[in-house]
């Protein structure tokens, strides 16, 4: 199914990935996995303007937080703290960055509650802390 997504939506999810990410920091765990091509294309845009990236990521994270290469699979370790905040995850977590819906991930956490993916990268606070996520296997 593909479907056409607007930059709003991904930004407001950009932020609240942000939020889980600043708390994750605070609790000393480790970045939270970003598996969402959709998202994770708006993070690459916000990121052309070092500035602008650095702003964001204050205001919803509470510090300034960068993008680093953090390649591993597994179960999406921050799910939970998402759905005791914000509630369930929207359709645009399972968007590829073309549009199209997996739809098969996305059935799959209706059904059980979890995500199971790949990710590619992860946050990092701007202070250059050596938090990153654990590299997992499926």
């Amino acid at each position: 199914m593909a479907i056409t997504t607007k930059g709003a939506v991904e930004l407001v999810e950009l932020g609240k990935f942000f939020a889980i990410a600043g708390r994750r920091f605070d609790a000393g765990q480790t970045a939270p996995e970003m598996f969402s091509d959709a998202i994770d294309a708006m993070w690459h845009r916000l990121a052309e303007r070092p500035e602008a990236q650095g702003a964001f990521t204050a205001e919803h994270a509470g510090r300034k937080l960068t993008h680093v290469e953090a390649a591993g699979s597994g179960l999406i370790a921050w799910v939970g703290a998402y759905e005791e905040t914000y509630g369930p995850l929207p359709e645009i977590w399972f968007t590829h960055a073309d549009g199209t819906v997996d739809e098969y991930a996305l059935a799959h956490y209706r059904d059980t509650g979890t995500v199971v993916a790949e990710w590619d990268c992860a946050p990092a606070p701007g202070d250059d802390e050596d938090v990153q996520p654990k590299r997992t296997t499926r």
